[in-house]
């Protein structure tokens, strides 16, 4: 059986008494995409930030790969093979496209002639390869959540989370999203994502895991998700439930 690349046992955050997180459990298989959903301060988000080392979990266990992350500062969780993207958009405006995506690279020291190459690479399997001298601020915000993207691939993370990647996005762009990130998967690396379009999770990902006050209420594939009755009471709606059966490939 293979060993599942992200593994969370007993991970936990308080503020001030209000627990966040609440001794979850899951794991992330290697090559999956991997959906983490619930309703609006389920602790998702925060789970993502004590998963990357952005905030300091109370306890718990973060392993990647087989190596530990928890207690290790977020800087010296890139190296180990971990990259995220935000829910608001985290660009360097002023810089050029080119020159956002080569920030990401900081952790493997390439050379010059190899780095560039390499950045010119993700720009184009994003679809930004006609835009790399462009400052970053001037793109639409579409192509800006896919510069994130690219940035955060420039360090060649075994996992990429990704924080509400199609949030404001149309149709069209939500459909070239799922078209990218199932590319991303077929280069090799594995995603975790956090998301509120529904369809979009259900027609993605192989495994959701839900969370509500904090706590794992339902793991599963989309199908048995969408029919789970704790997560319609808590998050899906029995009207939406419905609606994502009725879509169901």
């Amino acid at each position: 059986m293979t060993a599942p690349l992200l593994e969370i046992v007993g991970l936990s955050r308080r503020f001030r008494g209000i627990v966040a997180v609440d001794a979850v459990d899951f794991t992330v298989e290697p090559g999956a995409i991997h959906g983490l959903i619930g309703p609006n301060g389920a602790g998702k988000t925060t789970c993502f930030n004590l998963i990357s080392g952005l905030t300091a979990a109370d306890a718990g266990r973060v392993t990647l790969g087989g190596t530990r992350l928890d207690g290790r500062p977020s800087h010296a969780r890139a190296p180990a093979g971990l990259a995220r993207t935000f829910q608001n958009i985290r660009l360097f405006g002023e810089m050029s496209v080119l020159e956002n995506t080569l920030c990401g690279q900081h952790v493997r020291h390439l050379r010059p002639p190899v780095a560039s190459e390499e950045a010119l690479e993700l720009l184009d399997l994003v679809g930004l390869s006609g835009m790399a001298g462009r400052q970053a601020d001037t793109l639409s915000f579409g192509d800006q959540r896919r510069l994130e993207i690219a940035r955060a691939l420039a360090s060649a993370p075994k996992l990429l989370l990704l924080d509400e990647p199609a949030a404001g996005m149309n149709p069209a762009e939500t459909a070239s999203l799922a078209e990218l990130l199932q590319q991303i998967r077929a280069r090799g690396t594995t995603l975790l994502l956090v998301e509120h379009d529904m369809n979009f999770v259900m027609r993605l990902c192989d495994r959701i895991t839900v969370l509500n006050f904090g706590r794992v209420i339902a793991e599963g594939g989309p199908r048995a998700i969408r029919e789970d009755e704790a997560v319609i009471e808590a998050y899906l709606g029995s009207k939406l439930a419905r609606q994502l059966a009725g879509a169901a490939p």
